[in-house]
This record gives C-alpha cells, structure tokens and sequence, in this order.
C-alpha cells in the first residue's frame, strides 16, 4: 500500500488553500508549532490578510468588487490601523453650522451631519466627507416642513443617509382626544420627502398602552429596523412625578411590514431610572435599565425572546444611553444612489464595544459585546451575576468631572476633563482590538493590568481588566470662549464640536446660544 501524501508536500498554492478554511485562530496555531506552516503563513498574503481582519474584528462585506491586489488590501489595512494612533488634530476640514440651528439635537451618520432644533422644529443634513459612490444629501427643513400633520407635536427625528431614510415620530396635541395621544412614525426618503422606495407603507403602526402618555419617545435604526423607545405615564398629562411610569419600546422591520408585534415595556425601579438599547448585529438586542437583558429579534412576528440577563454591580441613575452600533458601514441599496458604497469591510458586532456613561458623564463603562454571543451553557439560566462576566469584559473609566466618550467598533474615543473647574479636555484613542498592540507600531500606552474604581452609590470598588491601547493627542480643547460640545468618530475618522460664546449678542445670550458652532473633521 502506498504511503499517504502528507499535508507539508502538498504545493503551496493548494495549502494557502486549505489553510484559508480554517479560522484565524486555527491558522495562528498551526503556523505556531510548525516552522514550514509559518514559512506558508508569511509567504501569503491571503492567510495574513485573514488574520489581520480577525485580529482588528472585521468582516469582508460579500460581493464587493474590488480589483487592489490581496498584498494592497493588507498593507491599507494595517496602515489605517496605525493611523488613529497619531492622529493629526492639528489638520482638519471646519464646517460650519447654520445660525438657525445652534441649539439642536446633532449626530453624525455616512458622512453627514443631521441637525435637528426640537423646539422650532428645523432640521438639516449637510454632507461632510465625499465618497465617489456615496449619496450627498444636502438639505434644510423650515417650521411645518418636518410634520404637516395639522396639531402636531414632533417628538423625534432620526436620519440615516445610508438608506436614504427619514423617519419622524410625533403626537397630536389639538383634537378632541387630547388625553389620549398616539405616537405616530413616518418614514420618508431623505433626499424629498418622498414615499421612500424600499419601505412598506408611509407610516408605522403603533401598539400602544391604552391608559399611558407619550412623555418622550426616541427612534434608533439599524438596517432593516427601526425602534421607538417611549416613556410612557398613567396621568393625562406627562409628568417625571407621576405615579407610575413606564417604558416602552416597538421595533419594526420597516422595509416589509409598517405592523409589529415586537413589542416590549415594563415600569420603572426608580424615578431616576433611565432606559435605552443597542442593536447587536441584525437578530439580537440589548436593553439597558437596572440590569443588561438580552433578547433575540430574529422572528419579528413576536415579542423579543429573552436570552440572558446580565446584572450590575450597582443601579443605573443618571444613565446616559449605550453608544449605537454603527452601522453606517453595512451595505444597502436605496435609490436614488448611483452604487451602493464600496467598504471592504466592516465592524464584527460579535466584537464591538458598547459605551454606558454614569452619574453625569464624570464615569464610563466600556463593554465588549463578546459575552453577548458566547452563550454556551448560559441561554435560559437565571439571572448572571457581575463577578461571572463583568470584570474580564469590562473596563470602567472614572473622571474629576463631566467627560464625552464615543465607540466605533473597537476604538473608543474620549475627552478626559483637565484642571478645575473641568472645562478644558485633552483627546485619548483607545484601541481595544487584538492587534492594536502590533499595529500600533511603538505608539501608546499598552495597557494589560486590571483597574480598580470606587463606584456607585454605595461607594463600592470595582476591578477590571479588558485590555487596551491609549493614546493621548497632542490638543486641548476648552481653552478661552471656545468650548468642545461633542466628539464622534466612524471607520473615516473623528468629528470635534465647537462652540464659541465670546463676543455674542443679547438675542443670543438670552437664548443661550453661541456666536457660532463649528465641525472639525480630521479624516483616516
């Protein structure tokens, strides 16, 4: 009988092959304990290309052509990576922002920024980064153009250019059941107001508390969903001191259906209490009050189905919402774009970061979202205590006073407050990836050991331990009449907000508003 062929004979070109079926982690551990395996691992560039997207949690978005050779790919990725850890803010794009809409709700989404002034109800989306096939939007909404429903009170305005998507949430206020406000949501296409081609119908339908109050609502999105989040009373009129108070939240899957029976609420622990959620990937979802409950979303013809409850070490007063997974990188197709977006890659939500902020922002608690997916043996069980998950996928952050922190994918961004009263802030970008040590290339702080905070209302220590790398820019902001009031950052780069109060007339003073506010965009 003849010998079998071993694997170390087999042409290169066939083990490159075979290799690249397994994951990264296999490949890394074969390429360890075999000195020809890792001469095949570094003589190619696919195997390398796949353990460089692992390492930095990224997925290759399917049917994306693109004719850079697998060695280009490669050497971008890796100098991207190292890119955020020397960033220039000394180097940026201003745009400036319209005086009518200095004081408004702002977010950054696909290269654009979205304006909205709740209490005139203006709105603007202004394009700040170009792709040659992405969509620009550029457009302004005057009073009654958001809304003309005759009465009608906007109560929230979400815009993803990705998709071409407008979606408004409102109530009427002036008809004879005014005691009985229904919360509606329109969807639109966000380049005019038009019915928006992918949608099924031009207004969603509400499942609603027959005896609550709208008080607040807030729309998140991702992809094929849209959420509303509502705080709910029992009185006719909204009120924070009401008897009971309670929460709830409807999600759609917008693009076949405008009913939904995802449905979920509760009442509040706490007055103080607040609530929010995170999208996790397309089938599950987060929910954020007195404890972390994760539910599966994937049969929207149903309520969410619990799958883990994750307990805190403390409450959650003054909460501030857990940071959206962005999902401006995912691939859609929406008129009237020319071609959908040609990103190579994007964020694993198995392995991004969620950012909670506490008491005022002076405290931020980043989580990894890994321990939302590795659930063998956890799914169904009773509530997880803080000890058995916490402290390995958590790191807590504590500040002298109020910070801003924002997550993109692996890379948290934040503004630590410096020197009393707090108002000046220096910029830090933190890495938490796998390969962030090896990209970063001598650069920053590598950070291994556990921290320990005191915590809480009751004073309590916490240790944890997620691993990262920080950087800390060489600006600070705040000094003089200029303050920042804002940071975000996407696969593209950051946004810095500023503000600048000297010099302003009695109108503005009195409204509180700045002289003038302005957008520095310092790309990757």
């Amino acid at each position: 009988m003849k010998a079998k062929v071993g694997f170390l004979s087999l042409a290169e070109e066939l083990k490159f092959y075979i290799l690249s079926f397994l994951h990264s982690r296999d490949i890394l551990r074969c390429t360890s304990v075999c000195k020809a395996l890792r001469q095949t691992y570094m003589s190619s560039s696919e195997l390398q290309y796949i353990i460089e997207l692992s390492g930095q949690r990224l997925l290759l978005v399917p049917d994306v052509v693109d004719h850079t050779s697998i060695s280009k790919r490669l050497q971008l990725l890796r100098d991207k990576a190292h890119t955020w850890f020397k960033l220039n803010l000394h180097s940026f794009k201003t745009v400036s922002l319209p005086r009518d809409l200095s004081s408004t709700h702002i977010s950054i989404a696909g290269g654009h920024i979205c304006l909205w002034k709740f209490n005139q109800n203006l709105a603007a989306i202004i394009p700040i980064l170009s792709k040659p096939s992405r969509l620009q939007i550029k457009r302004n909404w005057s009073r009654g153009t958001l809304c003309s429903v005759p009465h009608s009170e906007i109560l929230d305005v979400f815009m993803d250019p990705a998709q071409n998507l407008l979606a408004v949430s409102y109530v009427v206020t002036g008809g004879p059941l005014q005691s009985h406000k229904t919360v509606h949501v329109d969807l639109r296409a966000l380049h005019d107001d038009s019915v928006h081609p992918q949608a099924a119908g031009r207004t969603l339908v509400l499942s609603g508390l027959p005896k609550f109050n709208t008080g607040y609502a807030k729309l998140k999105g991702f992809g094929r969903h849209i959420a509303l989040l509502a705080r709910q009373y029992d009185s006719p009129i909204a009120s924070p001191i009401s008897p009971e108070r309670m929460w709830q939240l409807q999600i759609w899957d917008w693009k076949n259906s405008t009913a939904s029976n995802c449905v979920l609420s509760n009442t509040f622990l706490d007055l103080r209490h607040e609530f929010d959620i995170s999208f996790l990937g397309h089938n599950r979802l987060l929910v954020v009050t007195d404890d972390l409950k994760l539910y599966s979303i994937e049969d929207m013809s149903q309520t969410p189905q619990l799958m883990a409850c994750f307990l805190l070490p403390f409450p959650l007063p003054d909460l501030g919402c857990p940071l959206p997974m962005d999902d401006s990188d995912i691939q859609h197709s929406s008129e009237p774009q020319k071609q959908a977006p040609q990103t190579m890659y994007t964020s694993d939500p198995k392995h991004q970061l969620l950012c909670i902020t506490l008491s005022f922002c002076t405290q931020v608690f980043i989580i990894s979202t890994r321990i939302f997916f590795d659930l063998d043996g956890i799914a169904g069980t009773p509530p997880i205590p803080w000890k058995c998950w916490g402290p390995s996928n958590t790191r807590i952050f504590k500040h002298a006073g109020p910070c801003s922190a924002y997550v993109s994918g692996n890379r948290v961004l934040q503004a630590f407050p410096i020197h009393k009263p707090y108002t000046h802030y220096v910029l830090h970008v933190m890495d938490f990836s796998p390969l962030a040590v090896a990209n970063r290339r001598g650069l920053g702080q590598v950070v291994k050991e556990s921290s320990t905070v005191v915590i809480g209302p009751s004073g309590e220590s916490l240790t944890t331990s997620l691993p990262y790398v920080d950087v800390e820019l060489d600006r600070k902001f705040g000094s003089g009449f200029v303050d920042l009031e804002g940071i975000w950052a996407d696969q593209d780069g950051i946004y810095l907000l500023n503000a600048n109060w000297q010099c302003r007339t009695e109108t503005d003073i009195l409204s509180d508003t700045p002289r003038s506010r302005w957008l520095e965009v310092i790309g990757v």
